[in-house]
């Protein structure tokens, strides 16, 4: 698998899984089978859009192990990370540093219990960061029963079918 490959599908679980990473309680979500939907925009004339599926095995394990390294990462990076959760709503605002660029970001994720949820996240880079200076991402994920037979907790099917898995990513195994 391409290293760009394996660092998008890290940020997109970074985005998605990790808004809370920074609170000590997490919503905790239903272990099984996760499709995750990721559509990006940025600002142009005329605007693009890139939808993207992925789907994830996640455990109570899995889960806990990406929201620590996720909090691990912020930490390094990260001069402000404020984040709120009440009830089934979190807000996020964060400025990191990333590949010489200020990322500023402020996100909103909805649950639906812990078996769905919406995060909707505006992104600006200073100075731009590949040619962008904004981002707009929604993710949607949903719990849609058992993991696939042969699917270990932590194996993530890419939007291009290839398979890896997140538990040997974060450590430290080449997919």
């Amino acid at each position: 698998m391409k290293e760009s490959s394996v660092r998008i599908a890290i940020a997109i679980l970074l985005t998605g899984f990790m808004l809370p990473a920074a609170a000590q309680d997490y919503p905790k979500l239903k272990a099984g089978l996760w499709v995750m939907e990721r559509a990006s925009s940025r600002p142009t004339n005329p605007p693009t859009s890139r939808p993207n599926r992925m789907t994830l095995c996640l455990d109570d394990s899995v889960q806990k192990q990406m929201f620590e390294m996720g909090a691990g990462a912020m930490k390094g990076m990260c001069s402000k990370h404020d984040f709120k959760l009440s009830g089934g709503r979190a807000t996020g605002d964060f400025i990191c540093d990333m590949a010489g660029s200020q990322m500023h970001s402020k996100s909103t994720m909805v649950l639906d219990g812990n078996s769905a949820y919406r995060t909707e996240i505006d992104t600006t880079y200073d100075p731009p960061l590949m040619g962008q200076s904004q981002t707009k991402m929604v993710i949607t994920a949903r719990n849609v029963g058992p993991c696939k037979p042969g699917q270990r907790p932590g194996d993530m099917i890419m939007p291009n079918g290839q398979t890896m898995n997140m538990r040997d990513v974060m450590n430290g195994r080449k997919p």
